[in-house]
């Protein structure tokens, strides 16, 4: 595009100097001195704003080129504990369906061990030079945090495909945009994974119950919106550090804390402040409500649940079977709830285990607002009745496993709810 319109930059100045000449228009020797200077420095200046090498500088980003990818990179990108060459047996079956099914895309793994150099090289003095990027990273030690960070970096630096380790690829990267759509047009494919507005005013469930999936999408390199996310993240982590008075890596956070924070929630505030920005009016999830096709909106591809959160058994979600399910997430890296746990009413237990059962969360409502107008004393009384009873119905479990033992399923529908 720059070749393209310097050529005809030069073939307009050639016909301008020629149009002159030939009306015998005479310019003063001085002023025909300097014309092919100017024309130089014009030239010059209009090759800046075409590769839009001023945005890069005014950005402070002088790291690379930000040239403007047309079509999405080439690029599978996950991270783990471990090489591929030491995956156990369901993680690289899990990495065989998306290498076997996208021949032509690298895929690469970024470990714990060399996740932090990919950071320091990309974002230190020799990379974009944002110590505070490297320097939260370096001090965080909620592994699950650092997991979504870094997920954000990379596809800030090198876009491409973003692919938990425990999702399986069902159909080719070729399927995740329909031909009705133009690639070029599209900056970011994306996925509902909760559709259930109804929810949105609950305490617990509310921040939930609206979001974009985040274990699987696709990015082109250098978009504001993965720098907006990291950002915000940021932020988020020096607040809660100066409130709870301690250090990023000395924070206590719960799981609502890692929704809001860097997962679902975080994302989708991202997305949707972006998606605003670029379509030029307030963009709401009431546009991605119940949608029965994908749809762009501001150079955002959002597909539907059905694509990357098929069989969740809530918002509509479908099953594994459908040909508009793309991925499949198994779950089974999904732990980290047991070091961030949610919130569990001494009584009442988890309302997330209703898996968004309308019923089941009314009752659990019901339930847990009574208890809290009872005297101390009754409380302490039905806690202890629940502890009795959970103890006897954890014994009769034990007798019946060990009578007959049965492996525990791999997975199953709303599992992200009862990670245990």
């Amino acid at each position: 595009m720059a070749l393209r319109e310097l050529t005809l930059s030069y073939a307009c100045l050639d016909r301008i100097t020629t149009t002159s000449s030939m009306s015998g228009v005479c310019l003063p020797r001085q002023i025909r001195r300097v014309i092919p200077g100017c024309l130089a420095v014009i030239l010059f200046v209009s090759y800046l704003y075409i590769t839009d090498t001023f945005g890069e500088l005014s950005d402070g980003l002088s790291y690379r080129s930000c040239e403007r990818h047309r079509f999405f990179p080439k690029k599978i990108w996950q991270s783990w504990k471990v090489t591929p060459f030491e995956f156990e047996e369901r993680d690289l079956t899990m990495a065989r369906s998306w290498t076997s099914r996208n021949p032509g895309y690298r895929y690469e793994v970024l470990t714990d061990e060399n996740a932090l150099y990919y950071v320091e090289t990309h974002f230190g003095p020799d990379g974009f030079n944002r110590p505070d990027i490297v320097d939260t990273y370096r001090s965080l030690t909620a592994q699950i945090i650092k997991a979504d960070l870094l997920r954000y970096l990379i596809m800030y630096v090198d876009g491409g495909v973003w692919a938990d380790i425990d999702v399986e690829a069902l159909r080719p990267l070729e399927r995740f945009i329909p031909e009705r759509h133009d690639e070029q047009d599209i900056d970011m494919v994306i996925g509902v994974e909760i559709d259930e507005p109804d929810f949105k005013d609950h305490p617990i469930l509310g921040q939930k119950s609206q979001s974009f999936c985040q274990w699987t999408f696709m990015a082109k390199p250098r978009r504001p919106v993965m720098m907006r996310l990291v950002n915000n993240i940021l932020e988020w982590l020096n607040n809660l550090s100066e409130k709870q008075g301690k250090p990023i890596a000395e924070l206590v956070l719960e799981f609502d804390d890692i929704i809001s924070g860097t997962g679902p929630s975080a994302f989708t505030t991202a997305v949707l402040t972006e998606m605003s920005i670029k379509a030029g009016y307030e963009v709401t999830w009431q546009n991605f409500h119940n949608i029965p096709e994908s749809k762009l909106v501001g150079g955002f591809l959002v597909l539907t649940v059905e694509a990357f959160a098929a069989g969740q058994g809530h918002s509509d979600s479908g099953n594994h079977d459908s040909r508009n399910a793309l991925i499949k997430h198994h779950y089974h890296a999904s732990g980290w709830p047991t070091k961030h746990p949610r919130y569990n009413h001494p009584v009442y237990g988890e309302v997330e285990k209703c898996n968004w059962n309308r019923e089941c969360v009314a009752e659990w409502d019901s339930n847990t607002a009574a208890f809290a107008i009872l005297s101390p004393e009754e409380q302490e009384q039905q806690i202890a009745l629940k502890r009795t009873m959970d103890a006897e119905s954890k014994k009769a479990e034990e007798k019946k496993e060990q009578a007959n033992p049965e492996p525990e399923p791999e997975w199953k529908p709303g599992s992200q709810w009862f990670s245990p």
